[in-house]
C-alpha cells in the first residue's frame, strides 16, 4: 500500500519499508497503461468463472471508512502483495476476519480513509473485500470501476491489489490461499477485460521486497492457471524496467556491481569488472540455484531473480560494495567500504531524485535498474 504499513509498538528506523511496518504490526512469522494487446477470454470461458465467494466489509466486522471512497477505472492490471506478516497455523474464518480488521485499522493510524487494499486473502484462503466498495466494484461481473485504493504509489489509480496473508521471501502459500487467489484473479480479469499479463506483483513498480521472492517466482504460474480458467492464452507481461545484458567479454561498472553481488550470493568471484571464465562459472552457479537457464548470462531474469538485492541504511555487505561502485561510476562520492552509511544513503537520494524516483534511499529493483542503465 502508499509507502507504510501495518503497525507494531515498537520504535520504527525511518528508512524501513512499508513492509517492515506491516510485518512489525501483524507479527513477523507491503505508470501509466503498458499499451499491451490484452488476451480476453471467450464467451464460453466467460461464463465458467463464477464468482468466488467474497466476506464483505460488513462480513468481517470492518469500521465505516473515515472518508469519501471513491471509484476511478477502468483498472489496468492486478498487482499482487504479501502483508509480510507471520505465516500462521490458524486457517480459520475467525483469524481471516481478525487479520481484515487490524489491516484496516493500522491504515486508520496511518490517516487514511480505510483499507488500502481492495481484497485480502487468508492462508486459510478466505477471500475477503479490502476497501469498502470493492465488491460494488465489480457489479454483476461486467465492470470498468473499481474503488481508488493505497496499495502502491503511482499505481492505485489503475491497479487492484491484492493483499496475500504471510510472508513469502522462502516460504510459499498454502494450497487453500494459492486457489484462492487463482480463483480471484480469474474472475476480476473476466469482469474487467484484463488477461494473464495483467497480473503483476508490487516489486515490478516500486522499490520493495513485496509480494516476497518465493511468491514473486510463482507469478508466471499465477498467470498460467489464471489463463487456463479463462481458457485464454498466456503471453508474458511486459518488463516494467530495462536491466543490462551482461556476458563473457563483457567490462565495467555493470560488471563489476555483479560481481559484488554474485559474492554476496556466496560465489567466490574477483570484483575487477572483467567478465571473463570466472564470472560465468559463479553466474552458471546462482542461475542453477535460482532454477533459471543456466547459460552464463546476466539478463533480466537474473537480475531479478534477484541478484539485485535490495540493500538498505545499516546494512554492511558486498552487495553494498555493488551499488557504492555503481553510484561511483554515475558520479557520486562515496567510498566503496561495503557499509551503507549516512553518505551512501544521501548519495542514494540524490540518485533517486535525479532520475525521479521514490527518494527513500532504498536500492531494489527500480533503483538498481536505473543504477545499471
Amino acid at each position: 500500500m502508499g509507502r507504510r504499513r501495518l503497525l507494531r509498538l515498537v520504535t520504527v528506523d525511518p528508512a524501513l519499508s512499508r513492509r517492515s511496518l506491516l510485518a512489525g504490526a501483524l507479527g513477523v512469522g507491503a505508470v501509466g497503461g503498458l499499451g499491451v494487446a490484452k488476451a480476453t477470454p471467450s464467451n464460453a470461458a466467460v461464463a465458467a468463472v463464477a464468482r468466488p465467494a467474497i466476506a464483505s466489509c460488513a462480513a468481517w466486522g470492518a469500521q465505516p471508512a473515515t472518508g469519501t471512497v471513491g471509484m476511478t477505472g477502468p483498472p489496468q492490471r492486478i498487482l499482487v502483495h504479501h502483508t509480510a506478516s507471520a505465516n500462521t497455523i490458524d486457517h480459520s474464518q475467525a483469524a481471516a476476519y481478525s487479520l481484515a480488521r487490524n489491516i484496516q485499522s493500522w491504515h486508520f493510524a496511518r490517516g487514511w480513509i480505510d483499507s488500502g487494499q481492495q481484497f485480502t486473502i487468508s492462508r486459510g484462503g478466505f477471500t475477503m473485500e479490502g476497501r469498502h466498495r470493492s465488491v460494488e466494484g465489480l457489479g454483476s461481473g461486467s465492470s470498468t470501476v473499481f474503488p481508488l485504493g493505497a496499495h502502491c504509489t503511482g499505481q492505485n489509480s489503475t491497479s487492484i491489489g491484492i493483499e496475500n496473508e504471510g510472508t513469502y521471501t522462502s516460504a510459499l502459500p498454502t494450497s487453500a490461499q494459492w486457489d484462492a487467489l487463482v480463483a480471484l484473479c480469474a474472475y476480476l480479469c473476466q469482469t474487467y477485460g484484463l488477461g494473464p499479463a495483467d497480473i503483476y506483483g508490487h516489486r515490478d513498480f516500486l522499490d520493495t521486497e513485496c509480494p516476497g521472492d518465493a511468491l514473486y517466482a510463482k507469478l508466471p504460474q499465477l498467470r498460467a492457471d489464471v489463463a487456463t480458467r479463462l481458457g485464454t492464452s498466456n503471453p508474458p507481461p511486459p518488463p516494467t524496467r530495462t536491466w543490462p545484458t551482461l556476458k563473457q567479454g563483457s567490462s565495467g561498472f555493470r560488471v563489476t556491481a555483479a560481481q559484488h553481488l554474485l559474492r554476496h550470493s556466496g560465489r567466490s568471484v574477483t570484483a575487477d569488472g572483467a567478465f571473463g571464465a570466472g564470472t560465468a562459472a559463479a553466474v552458471v552457479s546462482f542461475q542453477q540455484a535460482k532454477g533459471l537457464t543456466a547459460d552464463g548470462v546476466v539478463g533480466r531474469a537474473t537480475w531479478e531473480s534477484p541478484l539485485a538485492v535490495t540493500c538498505r541504511q545499516g546494512q554492511t555487505s558486498d552487495a553494498v560494495r555493488g551499488v557504492q561502485s555503481a553510484l561511483t561510476a554515475q558520479g557520486y562520492a562515496v567510498t566503496v567500504d561495503g557499509v551503507f552509511g549516512a553518505g551512501t544513503a544521501s548519495a542514494t537520494k540524490a540518485f533517486q531524485t535525479a532520475h525521479a524516483l521514490d527518494a527513500d534511499a532504498v536500492v531494489g529493483p527500480n533503483t538498481w535498474s536505473r543504477l545499471l542503465a
